[in-house]
């Protein structure tokens, strides 16, 4: 399992380097639209879609919705979707928070409710590629580069989090954290990783983001730690529900496309929400 997941590494890692750093924002725009596609494709399952036409019609109503969106609203009217989907974004993890500590008593509210279910796709995927695409536009004319590297840096929290639990529950872990939706994570892994993203946290402030408060890099960073782990765990719940270990198998050692990005869905649009609506 680990040798998968660090070859897979080696080989995301660059990629989504060169996409953050070297495409034009027309492109990066279609990537993360490509990604959210996929990602919908096997958010289908969680409705009990399992037929590939009925998946790719899915995937594809996700697609055309977010093209429009992107490449056909009027920048104001571009602005006032942006700044809806941030704000739905803090009220869904609040809810979401809610739906994975009560689980499994929660889902008796939704497990039977197909609207309920797509309802919770639109919170999870829209506000994901609104904070994708509003954190990389970030003083995009003025310097390219400063919201791809404030990008990146939610990207590494998330990513820290997850590694530092998974190598810290391996060593250590014995006290459960979710049993009933996620059986294999424990406090230890989770302690491991806050301790490791908050490290890179403080670096950051000090070498990274040394012009803005320290108090602020570290609330925003703290709050989207925590919410990265509240998204794997949210999609945990989802795929309990719906009977399956992976959403996918596309990526070797991680599973599917909402595998990698369960805690990203959480972590980007709050940290966006965050910077540009309460920090």
């Amino acid at each position: 399992m680990l040798i998968p997941r660090l070859l897979a590494a080696l080989v995301l890692i660059p990629l989504v380097v060169i996409v953050l750093f070297f495409l034009p924002l027309n492109i990066f725009a279609a990537v993360i639209i490509l990604v959210c596609g996929l990602a919908a494709w096997e958010w289908a399952q969680f409705l009990n879609i399992r037929q590939t036409n009925s998946r790719l019609i899915f995937a594809i109503i996700w697609v055309g919705a977010l093209c429009a969106m992107y490449y056909g609203l009027s920048p104001i009217a571009f602005s006032k979707a942006c700044q809806f989907a941030l704000i739905l974004s803090l009220v869904w993890w609040c809810i979401a928070l809610v739906l994975v500590i009560a689980y499994p008593g929660s889902a008796k509210s939704w497990q039977k409710s197909t609207v309920t279910k797509v309802l919770f796709s639109i919170a999870t995927l829209w506000p994901f590629f609104v904070g994708m695409i509003v954190l990389r536009m970030n003083a995009y004319e003025y310097n390219p580069y400063v919201g791809a590297t404030s990008l990146l840096y939610v990207l590494v929290l998330a990513w820290a989090a997850d590694s530092g639990a998974y190598f810290a529950g391996r060593l250590f872990g014995k006290h459960k954290l979710a049993p009933k939706v996620s059986p294999g994570k424990t406090w230890e892994g989770f302690i491991g990783g806050l301790i490791t993203a908050l490290i890179i946290a403080v670096l950051a402030s000090i070498y990274l983001f040394n012009t803005v408060p320290f108090t602020k890099v570290m609330i925003g960073s703290f709050v989207a730690i925590l919410v990265s782990v509240l998204g794997d765990l949210t999609e945990s719940m989802f795929k309990r529900e719906a009977g399956i270990k992976d959403s996918g198998h596309l990526i070797p050692g991680h599973g599917g496309v909402l595998d990698r990005i369960d805690s990203l869905t959480a972590a980007v649009p709050v940290f966006a929400a965050l910077v540009f609506l309460i920090l």
